[in-house]
């Protein structure tokens, strides 16, 4: 039978199913894994489902018998693929499976952030709304996306999802291409200082690669309108941290709404939590992917993946196997 383990199921949440499964092989759940734990714990699997846990060279090289390695994730950062591919280690990842969660998250983080909300809400239970002489509050001003040129950053699966409800807002479309090789003919392609400049909202959706590191630092952020807001839901080494908190101090730009951050959980010293005005920024714990339906469908297409892996069929394979 198929030795079958799964290194963070905390990662996945306690509401989806993970006995589906034991109908591949013998599964052993390890709701966290450490650094230190990983050898003893893949030492004679033959197959490994990981979401961050790191497996490398260090690692595997104590698992003999490994065959695959699924990721519960679309990123393949924490797997040294050179390695698995030196070891003919099939890997898999998971695409798509998010696109409506991340999607909706956007504009939930854009709304939030640009209509005041949490200022709004804060105005009217903290009992100031019950002291005002007229019905309303125009202490901060906000505006409609109609009309207005939201550029985006990496014009992928959900790129092209947040595009298509960003045009349902009567917004004009933009975008720039991380990789220099998507050519799209719904939306117009620009580099990527005329899109910071001609942009009143820029949302970013590209994987981090040496192409995106770093990509959104100060000089760039300084490209911006005074008025514009930054979304990122890509990676968090796609924006510079210390000069993001630079440029919302210095009100370079009007603010930040960020769902990723460089290093996760974020660090007691990170600048972005000692910034002056905190109303300019905006920041949630990585969960713009987690809606409930995006992570039974994550796991339903692991499992999907191992069956095809078993048939010696090619699923959503990012290291091939001879």
């Amino acid at each position: 039978m198929l030795k079958i383990c799964l290194l963070d199921s905390k990662t996945l949440g306690n509401d989806v199913d993970l006995t589906v499964f034991n109908k591949l092989g013998e599964f052993t759940i390890y709701e966290t894994t450490k650094p230190e734990e990983v050898i003893e714990r893949i030492k004679d699997q033959n197959i490994v489902i990981t979401n961050k846990v790191i497996l490398n060279e260090s690692n595997l090289k104590h698992a003999p018998d490994i065959k695959l390695i699924c990721i519960t994730a679309t990123g393949t950062n924490n797997i040294d693929l050179e390695y698995a591919r030196s070891r003919n280690i099939a890997v898999t990842n998971v695409a798509g499976y998010s696109t409506m969660s991340v999607t909706q998250h956007t504009f939930a983080m854009l709304f939030y952030l640009m209509g005041y909300l949490g200022y709004y809400d804060n105005y009217v239970k903290s009992g100031e709304y019950s002291k005002n002489d007229i019905f309303t509050n125009l202490d901060k001003p906000f505006w409609e996306l109609s009309g207005k040129t939201w550029g985006i950053i990496g014009l992928g699966t959900i790129g092209r999802s947040v595009a298509a409800v960003a045009t349902a807002f009567g917004c004009r479309v933009v975008y720039y291409s991380t990789s220099g090789k998507n050519n799209n003919a719904d939306y117009e392609r620009l580099e990527l200082d005329q899109l910071l400049s001609e942009s009143d909202i820029v949302s970013i959706h590209a994987p981090l690669n040496e192409s995106t590191r770093n990509l959104i630092d100060y000089r760039r952020i300084g490209k911006m309108k005074k008025h514009a807001v930054l979304l990122n839901l890509g990676r968090g080494g796609i924006v510079n941290e210390e000069d993001l908190a630079r440029a919302l101090d210095e009100g370079i730009i009007a603010g930040a709404a960020l769902d990723v951050l460089g290093k996760e959980p974020v660090e007691s010293d990170n600048p972005l939590l000692k910034i002056k005005q905190k109303d300019r920024l905006f920041i949630t714990p990585h969960i713009a992917w987690a809606s409930l339906e995006a992570r039974k469908r994550l796991v339903n297409e692991v499992v999907l993946n191992i069956e095809a892996y078993l048939k010696n069929e090619s699923r959503n394979r990012v290291c091939q196997t001879e």
